[in-house]
């Protein structure tokens, strides 16, 4: 699910400075649009690295897991959560002015974004999850997987509306395995609402510029 979750957030990324590339100048409503959509990205990487700082850290920590690499991990967040908010700020400029040259510079910040982002990703998928993986289904893992899944409906199904939102068909054959395919539709389509009306039709082709 970990990768799952990291593809969604790569995807995002990608396909935000490719639509910046594309801002046309004075573009306004298109602008705040991304910024939107930008804002969810914003949102649900934050929560991502909040449950593994709050509990799959310190629950390897106890495992014996390197103390240097989970501190890595953390610093690699924190070193994250400023090139986030370096780019919401320019994300929240272009969204005023509608401007190419405004939407040039934040396209530039998403692009320094995606290199931070990705050194992390990275970083755990290739040194932290082969130590994760002897945890897997133990008693302890899977209290902490309890702890991260109780979450409101609200947040669990717009959640899924995003995760789903252009997945793979390896990962959604993988999602299908995890989580029962009824429990995503209903929290997804009831409860990820709001992302289906306000973000999804960001990333879709707008008719009126064909």
């Amino acid at each position: 699910m970990n990768q799952v979750i990291h593809a969604a957030v790569r995807r995002d990324l990608d396909r935000l400075s490719a639509a910046l590339a594309t801002l046309e100048d004075g573009d306004t409503p298109r602008a705040q649009a991304l910024e939107r959509a930008y804002s969810n990205l914003h949102t649900e990487l934050t929560r991502h690295h909040e449950g593994e700082d709050t509990h799959i850290f310190p629950m390897l920590g106890t495992f014996g897991v390197d103390k240097k690499l989970l501190d890595a991990m953390e610093t690699e967040h924190h070193a994250m959560a400023e090139a986030l908010a370096e780019t919401a700020g320019t994300m929240s400029t272009v969204a005023r002015s509608g401007s190419a040259a405004d939407a040039t510079a934040a396209q530039a910040s998403v692009v320094r974004t995606r290199e931070v982002v990705e050194r992390h990703l990275q970083h755990e998928e290739n040194e932290l999850e082969p130590q994760v993986a002897p945890h897997l289904g133990s008693p302890e893992w899977k209290a902490v997987e309890r702890k991260l899944s109780r979450q409101p409906p609200a947040v669990a199904g717009r959640f899924f509306a995003w995760l789903t939102d252009g997945m793979s068909d390896e990962h959604r054959v993988f999602l299908k395995k995890t989580v029962p395919s009824p429990v995503v539709t209903v929290l997804a389509k009831t409860f990820g609402r709001r992302y289906y009306r306000e973000v999804a039709p960001v990333w879709r082709k707008d008719p009126a510029r064909t």
